[in-house]
């Protein structure tokens, strides 16, 4: 991307949550390569230490009061990208409250509040992207993920309507990841076939047959999405939920 003025993020501080593995990582490499100054915020924070960004935040999203510490020292922040592992699978008839209240904190919650923190660092500049990595169940709930479900709705709400409050030059859009190769994926998967009592290869034959494309995503696919959303280029680009599903999704 150097040189594509753009698209060019040189002079831009990033945050991205979830940054010790899968797409996270992609997308604070992604970053990183653009030209930004990436810190990653995660639990574990010595993963993210490996990837030779501008700095680690290590931190859990659920603990939304320490939040302020666990940023302090960070300079302003121009891009923000809310990502955080999906709560466990399910039907969401065997999910209890507390599963639902906690699935809510990591996510929506946490967001807020990062976009609380870090939105008069924008406005000072002029400029700021939030990036929220949600999943295609925001358009057509996938079945076994019923808590899942219902946070990646209230994340998409969410981000429309702070889409209409956020000043001129900060945008907020979605990145809708479909069927992606990484451990939550795998997990995924072993979940559903001990539920459903199949082998892991059926699984994985009935999502594929569900992909026009015929393959799973690659992290690096859908962290350029979310790097373009991330950079001048995307100025006009405004609440918006875009999938990178292989062209799973039978919605026009």
């Amino acid at each position: 991307m150097g040189g594509d003025g753009v698209k060019d993020l040189a002079g831009k501080n990033a945050l991205v949550c979830g940054a010790s593995s899968g797409i996270g990582r992609a997308i604070a490499l992604g970053l990183k390569e653009a030209g930004a100054r990436v810190w990653g915020l995660a639990r574990r924070g010595d993963e993210i230490a490996r990837l030779g960004l501008a700095g680690a935040v290590a931190h859990d999203l659920e603990d939304l009061d320490g939040l302020p510490r666990a940023l302090e020292g960070l300079p302003p922040i121009h891009v923000l990208v809310n990502n955080s592992g999906g709560p466990p699978s399910g039907p969401i008839l065997d999910a209890q409250p507390a599963d639902f209240e906690r699935a809510f904190r990591c996510h929506v919650l946490a967001s807020h509040r990062l976009v609380q923190l870090l939105l008069p660092g924008m406005r000072e500049a002029g400029y700021g992207r939030i990036v929220n990595v949600i999943s295609t169940s925001v358009r057509e709930p996938l079945v076994g993920l019923g808590v899942s479900n219902t946070i990646r709705g209230a994340m998409a709400a969410w981000s429309k309507t702070l889409s209409k409050e956020l000043p001129s030059g900060v945008t907020i859009n979605n990145v809708l990841p479909g069927f992606t190769d990484t451990e939550r994926l795998a997990e995924l998967k072993a979940a559903m076939s001990k539920r459903r009592g199949v082998a892991l290869e059926q699984v994985a034959r009935e999502w594929l047959a569900l992909i026009p494309e015929g393959r799973l995503g690659r992290p690096a696919e859908i962290a350029a999405v979310a790097v373009f959303l991330a950079t001048p280029a995307a100025a006009y680009v405004r609440g918006q939920s875009i999938a990178a599903d292989g062209g799973r999704l039978n919605g026009i």
